[in-house]
């Protein structure tokens, strides 16, 4: 068995490989990092360091690697003759992956069985936005044949890889937590053999439980404890404010969670609980300019700052904490990360009402929009 994943990176190698070496696949990673691709070429394993209450080590081999920049005939042929395709490469970079793909599927022999693509994104129905890119650079004729050789399924992944100790090489740690759900009416009965997995009929729940419990509040650590003077995450939560903040956000998405999709309400309940612990691992250095990077795309309209308080706005239900959150994200300004460095111009530029549409996508009607409106005019007058 043959996996491709796109992403050799820490999450590539620490979580979605690793996952599918234990599953018996000789995995073939992709990237463009041509340094990257070489350690990884040169080295016949590597090592992923589990930290958590017990702590464990655990050997990667069986894998090869590809620039998928310099070498995309090889990769082409690889996807070709693959069973499962997975990416860990970013929501906005799955459209770079897109025609590499859809190259491979129409080198597939139509006999082989079905190519199993899944996007393993932090992000809502990921494999939806990659299946539709993919079929994009299919011309019209030969979209119906290259259909049947292909099974794209969207998933839910859950597990916290912080940035790595300098030195490191391909070597990487991470917490010892982790859930990949994927939606398994997508493979009409054939899913892929993936024991560190699970299958479920109803992914939704999954999803935005997954991406309003653990990435609302990841972010909303970052951003508090951002505001608060402080480096690390796990250091942020000793701060009051900062875990009083994040705890009363996740009382929120949690209520909209267990009204949304039925989730039992004591099972949410532990489940934000044990994320707040997984967050104060000391043993995961991980920091709040590292995870509040990218803000811009953090607070997008479909993201985990608007998006739930959207929904808790538009029944009729202000959401304080988490527009608080909001009011901290819009505080970050560090200097090396492309999209702070573009939040904080927008915000010297543009009006509250044209940074609220554009930056977070309310429409001027949404119930949301006047509160956004005032946080931002709140920022701005502090500038």
């Amino acid at each position: 068995m043959k996996a491709i994943h796109f992403g050799a990176g820490n999450i590539g190698r620490g979580f979605v490989g690793l996952l599918l070496h234990d599953a018996g696949y000789e995995v073939v990673f992709a990237d463009v990092n041509a340094s990257l691709i070489n350690a990884l070429q040169a080295a016949g394993s590597y090592t992923v360091h589990e930290a958590g209450e017990v702590s464990t080590t655990r050997v990667v081999d069986t894998f090869r690697a590809i620039n998928s920049a310099t070498d995309e005939a090889a990769l082409i042929e690889e996807i070709a003759t693959a069973d499962i395709v997975t990416t860990a490469v970013g929501p906005t970079v799955l459209r770079f992956v897109a025609p590499v793909i859809a190259a491979g599927l129409a080198r597939r022999a139509p006999e082989r069985p079905p190519l199993a693509v899944m996007a393993c994104e932090n992000a809502i129905n990921a494999t939806d936005v990659l299946a539709e890119q993919v079929l994009a650079n299919v011309p019209d004729s030969e979209r119906a044949a290259l259909e049947q050789r292909v099974v794209f399924a969207n998933t839910a992944v859950d597990r916290i890889v912080p940035g790595q100790a300098e030195g490191a090489g391909i070597d990487v740690t991470v917490e010892a937590f982790y859930e990949w759900v994927i939606e398994q009416g997508a493979f009409n009965g054939a899913v892929p053999v993936i024991p560190g997995a699970t299958f479920v009929e109803n992914l939704a729940p999954y999803i935005e439980r997954k991406l309003f419990t653990v990435n609302t509040g990841h972010a909303t650590v970052a951003y508090l404890g951002s505001v608060a003077g402080v480096s690390r995450i796990s250091d942020a939560l000793l701060v009051p404010a900062v875990l009083d903040g994040t705890r009363a956000v996740l009382e929120e998405t949690s209520a909209l969670l267990v009204a949304k999709h039925g989730l039992d309400v004591e099972a949410q309940r532990a489940y934000r609980e044990k994320i707040l612990v997984r967050f104060a691992n000391p043993s995961l250095p991980d920091t709040v300019e590292r995870v509040g990077r990218q803000p811009l795309r953090k607070l997008s309209r479909n993201e985990r700052f608007i998006g739930p308080a959207a929904e808790i706005a538009a029944h009729g239900t202000r959401p304080s904490a988490l527009l608080a959150a909001i009011e901290a994200a819009l505080r970050f300004d560090v200097a090396d990360d492309e999209q702070s460095a573009l939040l904080q111009q927008m915000l010297r530029a543009e009006t509250p009402e044209t940074f609220t549409a554009s930056v977070c996508g309310l429409d001027s009607a949404h119930p949301l929009f006047a509160d956004v409106v005032r946080v931002v005019d709140t920022v701005q007058k502090a500038l």
